[in-house]
């Protein structure tokens, strides 16, 4: 709503209102809190509280901020809007730091002075006691322990100094999502905390595992303490498992798939620690299979062999040797990479690993050897990634650039700024399209196998070691694949790739060289024989 105090200064009572203000703010944008240079930046006069607030139309409800950061503002209360850009410049500096790794509460916690102390405590005679001497509170505090009646889980209910606070990254390591910019404004408003956040001491640390969106929200809006429900020696495996549980079975929260691997492929290494303790086994003795562990949890079976395969795909995702990761999209909705999770784990997870295969050998069958079938597999893969990563998206998908609307600016001719290499990784990598090439990659491997004499199973490919020879032939694929004319015949943008097709319209158009309707598309029918020439 725009302002009638304003709209009757003079242009030398504005500028003059802009230097008192600036004055006040000590000459910090009020959204950004960078400076602001009068010589080198415009600048905007608004209302700190909006009038359909019931802001005032006068001098103590302005504030100075950038042009671009008011142009930018994520919401009309100022306030609000510096909030939320503190949290931005905490995403960034996160993201810059860690190649692209997504903020999280231990983030927010590290920007504003929390995770910096052990927790003191004691328990005698069902007393929790507690201080804080490493910020100069040596008060003794006391909180009554609670028992739950189902669980027999103990607990206790403190309002703790962020700078004993913590992340518990191995329950929770969800990043934040779009949905804090809602909580920053329902707790700005006043509104009570529904639920508390939930943590856990390891190591005298108190570690947050659940509520980690409502803490940070409290952070934003300098809240120095936040009040928890502390877990006592909890059963972990437990506490993971009903974390996961909320994201899934009883959908409390959207966890996304990726997260949920990583917690399931903790779930799976709990459960081979156990089988280990109550068979009275060393944790270094492997000698045991996963179909075992699948028999001797009886009561979990379904969810053993869930655990096993998502450990496997969260090993072969997170390798720290996969460069194909750093182009795929984690969070979801993301503008700037080419490749969303949902549509790696569609096309090459599903593709290339067997969801329902348990192996009978046990898990440390050949590991000396270098030949343990689950290590191969993961090994390979991640190898096959790296082909792919090296051939298609390193130094050519520019994520400055990102996937945006790249097919209408081809069409509306401002495509000036997007490289032929940048189009071709995008187009790519669209779902429907990688389900295809795959099929072909996997003949590739099929077809060496076959026409050396090397005894193999369809479901067990990557398990079997590949030749020198094989890994040529799949680099001269991927390379053959990229030089194909479509990719970058930008003249296909308002007809083959003008929208989202099916996984049978491109199966056609590689088997055919044309679309349902007749159109050609390729030169000729994709030969993967041909396409492992040099």
């Amino acid at each position: 709503m725009a302002s009638k105090y304003l709209a009757t200064l003079t242009k030398q009572e504005y500028d003059k209102l802009t230097g008192k203000l600036l004055h006040i703010q000590s000459n910090n944008c009020f959204i950004c809190c960078e400076i602001i240079d009068l010589d080198l930046h415009d600048t905007n006069i608004d209302h700190i509280t909006p009038l359909a607030n019931r802001g005032k139309d006068s001098e103590e409800n302005f504030a100075v901020t950038h042009a671009s950061c008011n142009k930018s503002k994520q919401d009309s209360d100022l306030r609000i809007s510096r909030v939320l850009a503190t949290l931005k410049k905490i995403q960034k500096e996160t993201s810059d730091k860690d190649n692209n790794k997504s903020a999280s509460l231990e983030d927010v916690l590290k920007y504003f002075g929390g995770s910096l102390y052990s927790f003191k405590y004691k328990i005698e005679n069902n007393k929790f006691s507690y201080s804080f001497p490493d910020i100069n509170d040596n008060k003794v505090y006391y909180s009554e322990i609670f028992e739950d009646c189902l669980s027999k889980e103990k607990t206790v209910f403190l309002n703790l100094p962020i700078e004993y606070l913590f992340h518990d990254q191995l329950i929770n390591p969800r990043g934040i999502n779009n949905s804090i910019s809602l909580l920053v404004k329902e707790f700005f408003k006043g509104n009570p905390q529904l639920h508390i956040s939930l943590a856990r001491i390891k190591d005298d640390k108190v570690m947050i595992f659940d509520g980690q969106h409502k803490a940070v929200a409290q952070l934003l809006l300098n809240n120095r303490k936040l009040l928890l429900r502390l877990f006592l020696k909890p059963d972990v495996d437990r506490l993971t498992e009903t974390n996961t549980n909320a994201g899934s079975v009883l959908r409390q929260i959207a966890f996304d798939k990726s997260i949920m691997r990583q917690l399931n492929n903790t779930l799976y290494f709990e459960r081979i620690k156990r089988y280990q303790v109550e068979h009275n086994l060393s944790n270094d003795d492997f000698d045991f299979s996963e179909q075992q562990l699948v028999d001797w949890f009886k009561g979990e079976r379904v969810n053993i062999r869930k655990y096993i395969v998502d450990s496997l795909k969260h090993s072969i995702t997170n390798s720290p040797e996969n460069k194909l990761k750093d182009y795929i999209d984690f969070i979801g909705k993301a503008k700037e990479l080419p490749l969303s999770y949902s549509a790696f784990e569609k096309t090459f997870l599903s593709q290339f690993l067997d969801s329902k295969l348990i192996l009978t050998t046990s898990i440390g069958y050949k590991t000396d050897e270098g030949n343990n079938p689950r290590e191969l597999e993961i090994n390979q893969l991640v190898k096959l990634l790296n082909i792919i990563a090296d051939i298609i998206y390193i130094g050519k998908f520019n994520p400055d650039i990102g996937v945006t609307r790249i097919e209408q600016k081809l069409i509306d001719k401002k495509d000036a700024n997007i490289t032929d290499e940048h189009l071709i990784a995008y187009r790519i990598s669209k779902e429907e399209i990688i389900h295809n090439w795959l099929q072909y990659l996997k003949n590739v491997v099929e077809n060496y196998f076959n026409n050396t004499g090397k005894i193999f199973a369809k479901n067990k490919l990557f398990q079997t070691p590949f030749d020198d020879q094989l890994w040529l032939n799949l680099e001269r694929f991927v390379r053959n694949l990229i030089e194909l004319p479509l990719w970058k015949d930008r003249s296909m943008a308002s007809t083959i790739f003008s929208g989202k097709n099916n996984y049978d319209f491109w199966k056609h158009i590689f088997e055919t060289g044309k679309t349902p309707d007749g159109a050609d598309v390729l030169l000729k029918p994709l030969n993967f024989v041909e396409m492992i020439r040099e």
